[in-house]
């Protein structure tokens, strides 16, 4: 069973920016596409981003093109979620997850893994 720790989180100011961190376990990260996801108090879990396992796709959100960046680090198994331009309608849990694919995180099903979140708040 994969562990997802999430870091990075915090209170920020509105146009600011983060830097989150996804670091697994385990010596198979490489294999496997990893993403991130968003759930703001009240709301449903929204994605975020996802990544290939090479890093050569990458896919977002609408609502965060452009200002988020997706990168991995295969060597280190972490994943990471560069925030740029915050906005306080960003403000939420994000988690790590982990599948086969893209389209398998697009999807979030029994198959994917997930992390414990990290709080990101952007005040106005």
């Amino acid at each position: 069973q994969v562990q997802l720790v999430e870091s990075g989180g915090g209170l920020v100011q509105a146009g600011g920016s983060l830097r989150l961190s996804c670091a697994a376990s385990g010596r198979t990260f490489s294999r496997y596409a990893m993403g991130w996801f968003r759930q703001a108090p009240g709301k449903e879990r929204e994605f975020v981003a996802a990544i290939s396992w090479s890093g050569g796709s990458t896919n977002y959100a609408d609502s965060v093109k452009g200002r988020f960046t997706i990168s991995r680090e295969n060597a280190k198994s972490t994943v990471y979620l560069q925030m740029n331009s915050l906005k306080p309608e960003d403000t939420a849990v994000y988690y790590c997850a982990r599948d086969s694919s893209i389209v398998a995180i697009l999807k979030a099903s029994e198959s994917t893994s997930w992390g414990q979140g990290t709080q990101v708040t952007v005040s106005s």
